[in-house]
């Protein structure tokens, strides 16, 4: 062995001797070899067998500890594990739960798509390693569809890559935009992935209401000039899960403008981008001038395409951003598997159709849950877009008990699972949130069961 050219010298070191250097490495050898004869000699003739049982080591009684990190022990409580426990115990008695509480849909992909994953899949060639950035056809597909949709120009080379959803690509972005004593802004109420996210990258977190975005705007200007150091990244989540809101075009306008101004990045989730009622149409925070400058969106394949389980999204936008966090996917992931790539493109391509469709499918179920909730006399106002409905509570039972006891009660009596609104935050109190991932026969069904459990 050699060291800067020189021959390298060895430490050995035994109980009751002074250490000593070797410096050939062919003399360590041999005196390891020596050692290990001599031990097995010695163990044969019973030279090592104490004489005292009280020098026999004693056995450790505390028990082992797991020391987790840091930024695992700042995440909160798992708010749904309860909700969760008492569902699935109604249903193994038999129960018949209604559940409205998680965003999963329920609809099928369209059939191009599943039965192109059936041609593609025999595909022995597709199933090495994939590409963690995404196969450059579906890359290419993404800036495509910007295009088509939005009048926003990529270079799918530099300025799209391929995430395992949404949430994926922005919880990696946050390790790749953020640290230790960072700041970013989130939404309040917020996803819980978008505060969560920020904290596993062992950045703080400031949460601001989105509620009205004109007043969210003027809050963040207000942010950068009075706290130090100023925010690095601010999330924004339009439309907005759970509470629905929807903006305008200007308001990336204007964020970009403010994004220029104080010098922090932006990342827009723009997951339910694709469903839209009402002839209301999401704008991209790409579209918006100069935010390929500032930063990136993430969509996902998730919601119009029902392709939830197939854990395809993407970012795109800012080249040193999308560069960032290709960087980290690159430790952490192969990308998603091929098979799944080529049936995205597949969707992009072909299935627009059916993502106008499925958003029909939404708007009814939402007409006919806001028309059940307003026929029991609560306020409602009904969304111009996502997959959800965001219900204040009425008042009486705000009276009675907290968010997350209603949303209990009615699992309990009326067999209907919904989201309590404190699992989006402080801010979330006083509402619940409602998926419409059930047809219009069961969300009739739900209003029926609500209606009598709170007699």
């Amino acid at each position: 062995m050699q060291t800067g050219g020189q021959p390298a010298n060895f430490i050995l070191t035994h109980p009751g001797s002074m250490p000593c250097v070797i410096d050939n490495p062919r003399r360590l050898l041999y005196i390891f070899c020596m050692i290990e004869s001599d031990t097995t000699n010695a163990l044969q003739n019973n030279d090592y067998q104490d004489e005292s049982a009280n020098d026999q080591p004693q056995e450790n009684t505390t028990p082992f500890a797991i020391n987790v990190s840091e930024r695992v022990k700042r995440l909160p409580p798992y708010l749904f594990a309860e909700l969760n426990k008492l569902k699935y115990e109604k249903r193994r008695a038999g129960a018949d739960v209604i559940d409205l509480g998680m965003g999963s849909p329920s609809d099928p992909p369209h059939t191009l798509i599943t039965d192109k994953l059936i041609e593609v899949v025999k595909n022995p060639k597709l199933h090495a390693y994939s590409h963690a950035r995404g196969i450059p056809q579906l890359r290419r597909e993404v800036a495509v569809r910007y295009q088509k949709y939005y009048g926003v120009q990529l270079n799918h080379e530099t300025e799209t890559i391929v995430c395992i959803g949404s949430k994926e690509g922005l919880s990696h972005m946050c390790l790749a935009l953020l640290g230790a004593g960072d700041t970013a802004i989130v939404p309040a109420p917020h996803f819980p992935a978008h505060l969560h996210a920020v904290m596993l990258a062992s950045a703080n977190a400031l949460v601001l209401d989105v509620t009205k975005p004109e007043k969210l705007l003027s809050n963040i200007a207000s942010t950068c000039q009075h706290i130090y150091p100023k925010p690095k990244v601010v999330i924004v989540n339009y439309p907005h899960n759970p509470t629905t809101t929807v903006v305008e075009p200007e308001f990336y306008v204007d964020l970009v403008k403010l994004a220029k101004r104080y010098g922090f990045m932006v990342i827009s989730d723009m997951a339910y981008g694709d469903v839209c009622f009402d002839n209301y149409r999401a704008p991209s925070f790409l579209a918006a001038p100069g935010a390929l400058d500032v930063g990136v969106e993430t969509t996902t394949m998730s919601k119009g395409y029902n392709m939830a389980g197939w854990r395809i999204g993407y970012c795109s936008g800012n080249a040193e951003i999308v560069r960032a966090l290709a960087t980290v996917k690159t430790y952490y992931d192969y990308g998603v598997f091929t098979a799944l790539q080529i049936c995205a493109i597949t969707a992009i391509r072909h299935a627009d159709k059916a993502v106008e469709a499925q958003a029909k499918i939404y708007q009814k179920r939402r007409d006919v849950l806001c028309s059940g909730l307003e026929r029991l006399g609560w306020e409602v106002v009904k969304p111009k877009a996502s997959m959800f409905v965001w219900q204040k509570i009425p008042a009486e039972w705000q009276k009675k008990m907290s968010t997350f006891d209603f949303a209990m009660k009615l699992l309990r009596e009326a067999d209907v699972v919904v989201s309590p609104g404190s699992a989006f935050g402080e801010s979330g109190e006083g509402y619940m949130r409602m998926a419409l991932v059930e047809k219009e026969d069961r969300l009739r069904q739900a209003v029926r069961h609500i209606k009598k459990a709170l007699k």
